[in-house]
């Protein structure tokens, strides 16, 4: 990218991962202003509740979770006919809903876990299934509401737990495996990152606890399971009509079977964020890869629709 543009980041807003976005967005800030950009930061309260700075010449998206991350504030951008990053409104929409994604993938043969909905908590355990199980709200980020079902004695408390967080929850078998996620980046499937918690499962407070995850990047894994993986996250990808970029996350079974878990169109943008560990991986510095983000943005802004 040549010329120097001036870049409002959208950042914190509204959702239960506020506090995420704002390091997200801050970082992202930072990158964009030593590459000499002119750049703004703006914290949306919510819907029709803020304006652009004058003269913004595109906007990239810091958000996560509910408004930022499921087409809302996308719709308003369009509106207003301003590039942004990342994901227009329907694929936001459908990525955020886990269920519609899953949908999706089922549609279109990308893998992914058995699985089933409740909205009441009423519910009683299912025929025909075995334990371990997850429990997600339908539409949260950042493992928000994650539930592990160890024995259908535990399923009531835990399914009116994670129905605090949304009026959906899925269940699906818990994949054994491998934990992994793939970037996705301007049409192609960036280096595998595996993401091995030194206790537990790769939960909100493994997520955000600085030492808590160990990360390899790429994957140790032969090139046959790692072509494997990255087809499974770029079919998912594909599926929900993604663009520009993503993070897919994807188990990895025993026997090399990779299992797609979910799509996050707007990923977690902080230094040591997984998407930026991934592009490094693949030669991007993190400036480089916020810069091309835009430069995405901006290349298509200016195609007529």
């Amino acid at each position: 990218m040549s010329s120097k543009l001036n870049i409002t980041v959208m950042l914190g807003g509204p959702s239960a991962e506020r506090e995420v976005s704002l390091r997200t967005g801050a970082a992202v800030a930072s990158a964009l202003r030593s590459r000499g950009h002119t750049v703004h930061e703006l914290d949306p309260k919510g819907p029709g509740q803020w304006t652009l700075p004058v003269g913004t010449e595109v906007v990239f998206l810091a958000l996560h979770g509910t408004y930022g991350e499921d087409g809302t504030v996308q719709r308003e951008l369009e509106a207003m006919r301003v590039p942004y990053t990342g994901c227009d409104p329907e694929a936001s929409r459908l990525a955020f809903d886990k269920v519609l994604t899953k949908q999706k993938c089922v549609a279109c043969g990308a893998p992914t876990a058995k699985f089933m909905t409740f909205q009441s908590a009423d519910a009683q355990w299912p025929d025909g299934w075995q334990t371990p199980v997850v429990l997600k709200p339908v539409r949260q980020g950042s493992s928000v509401g994650l539930q592990f079902v160890d024995s259908p004695a535990e399923f009531p408390a835990k399914l009116a737990e994670a129905l605090k967080f949304d009026t959906g929850v899925l269940m699906e078998e818990r994949i054994i495996g491998r934990e992994t996620t793939v970037g996705i980046l301007a049409g192609r499937a960036l280096p595998v990152v595996e993401v091995r918690p030194k206790q537990g499962s790769y939960d909100y407070k493994n997520k955000y606890t600085a030492g808590a995850t160990e990360y390899f990047c790429p994957a140790d894994f032969d090139a046959t399971t790692t072509a494997r993986i990255q087809d499974a996250a770029y079919a998912a990808f594909n599926a929900i009509g993604g663009r520009d970029y993503a993070r897919v996350d994807v188990m990895v079974r025993a026997n090399g079977e990779p299992i797609v878990l979910e799509v996050n169109t707007l990923p977690g943008m902080t230094e040591t964020s997984l998407l930026p560990k991934a592009a490094a991986a693949g030669g991007l510095s993190y400036a480089e890869l916020c810069e091309m983000m835009v430069d995405l943005a901006v290349r298509r802004g200016t195609q007529p629709h």
